[in-house]
């Protein structure tokens, strides 16, 4: 069954711009190439630290394989992770789980 995993981040004061762009300009693009599905990216309206995106996967094993080719990379390891605390407070971090509902869009 497929599933979606909302991420939630909290972006550090002044960082939100250089994050978006960071997101859009490498990492979902780097994340996409790999295989995995980005279906949403979005920031808080009035809270000027929150940071939201969606990933979908067809499976459990889908995921492992995906998150494997990613963050076991040595692009992830050397160029992009080592930048993302500049960014955003980890310890903030928020990955729930999410599967639609019967009449959900996103089925």
């Amino acid at each position: 069954m497929a599933f979606y995993e909302l991420r939630q981040y909290k972006v550090l004061p002044g960082k939100m711009a250089e994050w978006i762009r960071v997101m859009e300009q490498e990492v979902i693009p780097f994340q996409v190439s790999k295989g995995m599905v980005i279906t949403g990216s979005f920031r808080g309206e009035q809270d000027e630290s929150a940071y939201v995106w969606m990933r979908r996967f067809e499976s459990e094993e889908e995921r492992k394989r995906l998150y494997a080719a990613v963050y076991e990379s040595d692009h992830w390891k050397s160029d992009i992770s080592p930048r993302v605390p500049s960014y955003i407070d980890r310890s903030g971090t928020v990955v729930t789980r999410i599967v639609p509902t019967g009449l959900s869009t996103t089925q």
